[in-house]
């Protein structure tokens, strides 16, 4: 198998383990504060990237060593905020609807590099990411039914990653890969204990079986994510990250009986569409 073979098929168990997940915190949310199912998450993620860190030349001090400590910390709240957020809509709207929203982030990523990174965006792409709003415009239909607040959630969750992302490659200037793994693992568990511990509640035992898939869900995803990257270019796989709205959006069909409305399926193939195109049009080579 090449190694952008190899990528892919990481990449494919990437975006299924994390529509695990997602689902996983689905039913989770819906049962307890989501802000104490994403303290317990973090935990879990925070003694992954110790572990993970330690293993490497240096240990733990090369790893948390950086000279942006500030842009490291706020990536780590963005992302803690973005999850909270995410989940919230995962409660609200479902899987199906809060993924096709969601979908749009690589074109809010593309719109935003110009600004914060400083960026060329060419005509071609600024075409793909209006286009792509179109499709969200189709998702959520504003003036044609009575408009859902709820449908804000996941665009916020977008923006949110989106920023989360365009710091992340801001950071990669200076660190490495592993320094900003680091610091979103153990930010995120700072924050999240900090704003979860008053919201705890006792656990049926049941869903600590579901809770230790949920950790153990997303500890197997950013592996599998850093091992897909590793033996792949990011131009040859992330077009896959696209897979995981299908893989949520069949779980959020046949495990929580949600629909796929006409209008949702037309929104989230252009938001896709106009997506994929910028994710070529990023690449080095592109014409």
């Amino acid at each position: 198998m090449t190694a952008s073979r190899l990528g892919i098929a990481l990449m494919v168990a990437t975006t299924f383990v994390f529509a695990m997940q997602d689902g996983i915190s689905r039913h989770l949310a819906a049962e307890y504060n989501v802000l104490m199912v994403v303290m317990i998450r973090y935990w879990f993620f925070a003694a992954f990237v110790i572990v993970l860190a330690g293993r490497r030349a240096g240990g733990v001090r090369a790893a948390a060593a950086t000279s942006q400590p500030f842009v490291q910390i706020f990536r780590g709240l963005l992302l803690a905020g973005e999850i909270c957020v995410m989940v919230s809509g995962f409660v609200a709207l479902g899987l199906v609807e809060s993924h096709a929203v969601f979908a749009c982030y690589p074109l809010l990523v593309a719109a935003l590099s110009g600004p914060v990174l400083c960026e060329k965006v060419g005509w071609r792409r600024w075409t793909a990411i209006g286009v792509g709003f179109a499709g969200v415009l189709i998702l959520l239909q504003p003036g044609v039914r009575v408009f859902d607040p709820a449908a804000l959630i996941p665009l916020a969750a977008a923006f949110m990653f989106a920023l989360y992302g365009l710091l992340t490659r801001y950071a990669a200037r200076r660190d490495t890969a592993l320094t900003s793994f680091f610091w979103t693992g153990t930010t995120g568990a700072v924050v999240m204990t900090a704003a979860g511990l008053s919201f705890w509640q006792p656990m049926a035992t049941p869903d600590w079986g579901w809770m230790a898939a949920l950790c153990i869900t997303g500890a197997t995803g950013h592996f599998l994510l850093i091992k897909a990257y590793e033996v792949a270019e990011a131009s040859a796989v992330q077009p896959f990250a696209y897979l995981q709205l299908v893989f949520a959006s069949a779980l959020g069909i046949t495990v929580f009986g949600e629909t796929l409305a006409l209008n949702v399926a037309m929104g989230a193939g252009l938001i896709v569409a106009a997506g994929l195109f910028t994710v070529l049009r990023s690449r080095p080579n592109a014409p």
